[in-house]
């Protein structure tokens, strides 16, 4: 542009300084507008970046996370399964000690059924226990889920906000062209 302004000097009716220092005007906003416009790109790749960075450690905190509550839920049902075991077995000696009284007749056989109902009723809270259990775990997994997405969906609007404040190069070539007219109106002779 300065070039044009040397070779054409007293341009836009204007006198020749001032024609040179309206053309110079124009360039150092033009070049202003697109400084700052490469600025907002680099500020909106680097959030880009960042983004990117987080996302992968919001996926290998959910990763872990979901891996300690399946953990959690795997020895939780090891531990029911052992206590079940255990149960039965009690049950089985009762059941035995009391066959072993060599007694006969309708006692005999209450007490039997009160064993093996007493057995089947503990057998029964631990298994009420272990499915309560797995719904948690189900419950704690969509948790993690909806928190995991709630950090993307933070990023992605993060990285949206960086790209909307990048200055379209319409925006900056206008903003030029108005800055230059009002300048224009200023050195016009009165």
């Amino acid at each position: 542009m300065c070039v044009f302004a040397a070779a054409a000097p007293g341009i836009l009716g204007l006198g020749g300084t001032a024609s040179n220092l309206f053309l110079g005007s124009l360039g150092l906003n033009a070049a202003t507008g697109l400084a700052q416009r490469s600025a907002a790109q680099a500020a909106a790749n680097q959030q880009y970046e960042s983004a990117l960075i987080a996302n992968r450690s919001a996926e290998q905190a959910f990763t872990a996370q979901q891996e300690a509550t399946a953990a959690q839920l795997k020895e939780t049902q090891a531990s029911a399964a052992q206590e079940k075991l255990a149960k039965t077995i009690k049950g089985l000696e009762a059941r035995g000690a009391i066959k072993a009284n060599e007694q006969a007749g309708l006692t005999v056989q209450m007490l039997l059924q009160n064993e093996e109902r007493q057995t089947a009723n503990a057998r029964e809270a631990i298994n009420q226990s272990l499915e309560s259990a797995r719904r948690q775990f189900t419950r704690n997994v969509s948790g993690l889920e909806a928190q995991r997405d709630s950090r993307r969906n933070q990023l992605q609007s993060n990285i949206n906000q960086a790209y909307n404040q990048i200055p379209s190069l319409g925006s900056v070539l206008l903003n030029v062209a108005s800055t230059g007219l009002s300048s224009y109106g200023q050195l016009l002779p009165s």
